[in-house]
């Protein structure tokens, strides 16, 4: 009788047990399957990041025979940057962007195209380039979501004298549910949104004999202090490429003045930077480059269709406020004018020697990285 009753009390705690751990089970918060795997820590899932960086990989046209070959895999889990093959590998990093516009939720994605050298003119090791884009889901549960691109970002000798980084809708560049193209120049690797924009770099960018990249492998960076896939390489001092993933290419200031263009312009994103009428002149006693003339004030170039042909004309006359870019099924002509920067150059700079790509040397012609 005093087994049976043990027995019973024993089933009775188990029970009670039971009843408990439910309860406490069914308080505890639910995990929302967007957060699991989120090596990074910037609430969005490893396998999310993934989806949508490989959806808008930009399909990226190279030279030929660039110097550095292709952008660069490195060694994964060191700190210090180590080439382990020119085999095509592009870097992807995807975060929550803090101006989402007219969206409740945008996501900023970059891709990095890293490279063993800059091997133009004033070339180095270690060449940090991308380009970026503005995505935003159809619905608050991201991991049904279709994904949609707003805006697409590329730098072009980024923060320095000769800074021609673009901005473009991504219906400008019938780029929304997909990868844009993206022209690198040899050598110096500066990125465009346009193939004819691969002129208006400093000196000697020109896209000629370019290529389909075959990308090898699109590797997630992870975050600043939270590396994934081992990519402990982005903290190193050797190269910017930790201040260029800590820093959002879609200001608000700079979406608010593209919305105010129409919609086939492409803008510069510092027009006070772009240099005169695409002009880096050399000083008779030093190699400074001039960042603008006084009557430079262009600000965007404008893509339009043509069915009849295709020209570009920069104007020149005394606003200069865009370059047209037009593209058609006939053919294409250049045209350019630059009368008013020529007498502002000569006013400001009278010691100036031979500008590159707008007076021809009298020696020999200016020379294009090897």
């Amino acid at each position: 009788m005093k087994a049976k009753l043990n027995g019973i009390a024993l089933c009775c705690a188990i029970l009670v047990l039971s009843l408990e751990t439910g309860s406490l089970v069914s308080q505890q918060p639910r995990t929302d399957p967007q957060l699991q795997d989120d090596s990074d820590h910037d609430g969005l899932s490893d396998q999310l990041e993934q989806r949508i960086l490989k959806q808008f990989a930009p399909k990226f046209m190279t030279g030929k025979n660039d110097c550095s070959v292709r952008p660069a895999e490195f060694r994964s889990g060191e700190q210090i940057p180590e080439v382990l093959a020119d085999n095509g590998t592009i870097y992807g990093q995807a975060f929550p962007s803090r101006n989402t516009g007219d969206h409740a939720m945008a996501v900023e994605l970059h891709y990095y195209h890293l490279w063993r050298r800059d091997c133009g003119e004033h070339g180095h090791a270690l060449d940090t380039e991308h380009v970026a884009v503005l995505v935003h889901p159809s619905d608050t549960n991201l991991t049904l979501a279709s994904w949609k691109a707003l805006y697409w970002y590329a730098a072009a000798h980024e923060d320095t004298i000769c800074d021609v980084s673009q901005i473009a809708r991504a219906s400008t560049l019938s780029a929304e549910d997909h990868g844009a193209t993206v022209w690198i120049s040899p050598g110096k690797h500066a990125s465009y949104l346009n193939a004819t924009l691969c002129q208006r770099g400093c000196g000697a960018d020109r896209c000629n004999e370019m290529v389909p990249l075959e990308t090898t492998a699109l590797v997630n960076l992870g975050e600043v202090g939270q590396p994934a896939n081992g990519s402990l390489f982005i903290s190193s001092a050797q190269w910017p490429l930790q201040a260029k993933m800590s820093a959002s290419n879609f200001p608000a200031a700079q979406l608010a003045r593209l919305d105010r263009l129409p919609l086939t312009d492409i803008a510069w994103v510092n027009p006070g930077r772009h240099p005169a009428q695409g002009i880096i002149a050399r000083s008779s006693s030093t190699a400074q480059a001039l960042a603008q003339s006084q009557r430079n004030t262009s600000v965007a170039i404008s893509v339009a269709e043509s069915s009849t042909g295709g020209a570009l004309s920069d104007a020149g006359g005394a606003t200069g406020d865009a370059l047209s870019v037009a593209s058609g099924s006939t053919g294409g002509a250049l045209q350019k004018s630059y009368r008013h920067t020529r007498d502002s150059l000569g006013k400001t700079a009278r010691h100036v020697g031979d500008a590159l790509h707008l007076t021809p040397k009298t020696k020999e012609p200016a020379s294009t990285p090897q």
